[in-house]
C-alpha cells in the first residue's frame, strides 16, 4: 500500500475532506473521497460552485495575505443538513500557487453544543423558578412565624418551644361581628377585614410587635418575643391606641362602621410551632389568657388592662381605674382603662 493510499485512509477515518485548488483559475485538481462524498466529483470545476455559502472574499483574502481562512458552511447532500468547517490555506508552488481546502463535518459537535445551550437555558429557567418558589414559601412562612423562629426552623427543621417570662399581649375583638357577618355579603366582610388587619399589621410592625394570628374577627399581637423588649407593655398599649384611632378615622369615610374591644395582658408566655403537616406558630400562657379575658370587660372603643401594667403605662397614657372584676380562671383582678394621652409623646404617631 502506497503512502498516498495510507494518508487517504487516515483522512477518511478522521472525517476530513481535502481538495487542492489551482489559484489562477480556482479549478480543483485533487479531492479525496470524503470531499467527493459531501460535494460531489468535480475535478477541474471551480471551487465556488461546490462550496456554496463560502464568503466571496475568503479566497481573495488568502491569496492577498497568505493567512489561513476558517469558516463554516451548511450543505444538504441528502435529506440531512450538514455543518462543514472549512479551512483554506495557501501552498506556494513554483509556477502557480495552490490552495489547500480542508473540510470537516462538525454537525454532531454543533448539535451537541445546541443541546448543551438548550439544557443550560432550561436549568437557568428552572433555577429561577425554584428561587421564586423559595421566596414565595419564605414570605408565606414569615407571615405565620417571626423571622428568628423561621431561621431556626429553616436550619434545624424543628422549633424548640421557648418560655418567655416577660411579654405583653394585645387582643382585639370586634363588637357585633357575628350579626354583621350574617347580614353582609361574605366577599364584603372579608374585604373589610383584610383592609383593617393590613393596617393593624403596619401599626404592629411600627412598634416592634409581632402579629401572631387572627381568629375570625379577633387579632392577637405580642411584644417581647422572640426578642426581649424592655418596653413591651408600652409597645402593645401604643398598638391598641392606634388600632382604635385607625377605626375611628376609617368609620368617618366608610359605609360599614367597626367598633372593637381591646384587652392587654402581661406576664409569661410560651411560643412554638404547632403542627406537623400544617405549620402554625402560636403563643400560650398567662399573658395570652389575660388579654383574651380582659377584652371581654372592655367597653366598645376602650382598652382594658391589669393594674399590674399601670406603672409601666402611666407616663405615656391616660389611666383610669375600672375596679375589681372576677375573671374566669384568673380570679378577682383590679383593672384599668388605657387611653391616649393627647399631651404625651404617643400623639405624634400616624393612625
Amino acid at each position: 500500500m502506497s503512502i498516498s493510499t495510507i494518508n487517504e485512509h487516515l483522512l477518511r477515518a478522521i472525517g476530513v475532506g481535502v481538495a487542492i485548488v489551482r489559484a489562477s483559475d480556482m479549478a480543483l485538481i485533487f479531492q479525496n473521497e470524503s470531499f467527493t462524498e459531501w460535494f460531489g466529483a468535480a475535478e477541474g470545476g471551480p471551487l465556488n460552485a461546490l462550496l456554496e455559502g463560502l464568503e466571496p472574499d475568503a479566497v481573495a483574502g488568502v491569496l492577498a495575505s497568505g493567512d489561513r481562512f476558517a469558516g463554516e458552511i451548511r450543505i444538504k447532500p441528502k435529506r440531512r443538513t450538514l455543518v462543514i468547517a472549512v479551512s483554506i490555506s495557501l501552498a506556494p508552488a513554483q509556477e502557480d500557487p495552490l490552495l489547500v481546502v480542508e473540510c470537516q463535518n462538525i454537525t454532531r459537535i454543533r448539535e451537541l453544543e445546541s443541546m448543551i445551550d438548550s439544557y443550560s437555558t432550561m436549568v437557568e429557567r428552572n433555577t429561577r423558578e425554584l428561587e421564586r418558589e423559595k421566596e414565595r414559601v419564605e414570605r408565606l412562612l414569615l407571615n405565620v412565624m417571626p423571622r428568628a423562629v423561621y431561621e431556626e426552623f429553616k436550619t434545624f427543621g424543628v422549633v424548640t418551644p421557648q418560655l418567655y417570662p416577660e411579654v405583653s399581649v394585645v387582643m382585639l375583638d370586634f363588637v357585633d361581628f357575628t350579626d354583621f357577618a350574617a347580614r353582609t355579603d361574605p366577599t364584603v366582610t372579608l374585604g373589610e377585614l383584610n383592609d383593617i388587619f393590613t393596617a393593624f399589621d403596619r401599626i404592629v410592625e411600627q412598634y416592634g410587635c409581632e402579629r401572631i394570628k387572627t381568629i375570625g374577627d379577633a387579632y392577637l399581637a405580642v411584644a417581647g418575643m422572640p426578642d426581649a423588649t424592655p418596653d413591651h407593655a408600652t409597645a402593645v398599649a401604643h398598638c391598641a391606641v392606634r388600632f382604635l384611632r385607625y377605626l375611628n378615622r376609617r368609620n368617618e369615610s366608610h359605609q360599614h362602621k367597626w367598633r372593637a374591644r381591646i384587652g392587654l395582658g402581661s406576664g409569661a408566655a410560651v411560643g412554638s410551632v404547632v403542627g406537623i403537616q400544617k405549620y402554625v406558630y402560636d403563643v400560650f400562657g398567662p399573658a395570652v389568657n389575660m388579654a383574651s379575658r380582659l377584652q371581654i370587660f372592655a367597653n366598645p372603643g376602650n382598652i382594658a388592662a391589669p393594674e399590674s401594667m399601670k406603672f409601666a403605662l402611666i407616663d405615656e397614657f391616660q389611666i383610669t381605674d375600672i375596679g375589681t372584676v372576677a375573671i374566669k380562671g384568673l380570679g378577682d383582678m383590679e383593672l384599668i382603662n388605657v387611653a391616649a394621652n393627647l399631651q404625651g409623646s404617643g400623639a405624634a404617631r400616624p393612625f
